[in-house]
């Protein structure tokens, strides 16, 4: 794993945490190893106060996590790579959908998860969330996010879903071909 991160891509990444993972990420999958899942993190999107408008906080956060993304996709796109990776990005929670008194919002529900990659069924999954039906404050989730699990598991890396998830969810068909 070292000698592959040494070896690098020489594809130029933002210098944020998130950039730095994803070059490491893509050194190792240039380099062939035969790991099936990475994980990444980005922190910071807890903004319970000063979230901003175009150029605050949460705006910040989106653009750094958008060109780490794209950074990563260049990279593998000038080799074919990008033809087997698949990315999904999720949260562990989500926000409220009315801003707080210190200008941020708090925890909430129906966390966003965004999938990447030339397999990636385009288009939305499930139904916008209305934001003025809401569940005391609270969006009203329409997709399970274990059904888009159920499907990446069955569809993409053909393993057992029932078995990882210890459950039965509706697989959502989210890759074009597998």
């Amino acid at each position: 794993i070292r000698s592959a991160v040494a070896r690098g891509t020489g594809a130029n990444y933002p210098n944020t945490g998130l950039g730095r993972q994803l070059a490491m990420i893509s050194s190792m999958i240039h380099a062939g190893l035969e790991t099936r899942v990475y994980y990444a993190t980005m922190g910071g999107f807890d903004t319970h106060a000063g979230q901003g408008g175009p150029q605050g906080q949460h705006a910040n956060l989106v653009r750094q996590f958008s060109d780490a993304i794209k950074a990563f996709y260049d990279d593998l796109g000038a080799t074919g790579h990008d033809q087997r990776v698949l990315t999904m990005s999720f949260s562990e929670f989500g926000r409220r959908v009315s801003q707080n008194g210190s200008n941020g919002t708090d925890h909430g529900t129906a966390a966003p998860m965004f999938l990447a990659g030339p397999m990636v069924r385009p288009g939305l999954l499930g139904n916008h969330p209305s934001l003025t039906d809401l569940d005391n404050g609270d969006l009203k989730f329409n997709l399970d996010f274990r059904s888009v699990y159920a499907g990446l598991l069955q569809d993409w890396l053909k393993a057992d879903d029932r078995e990882i998830l210890k459950g039965s969810f509706r697989p959502a068909r989210v890759v074009t071909s597998s």
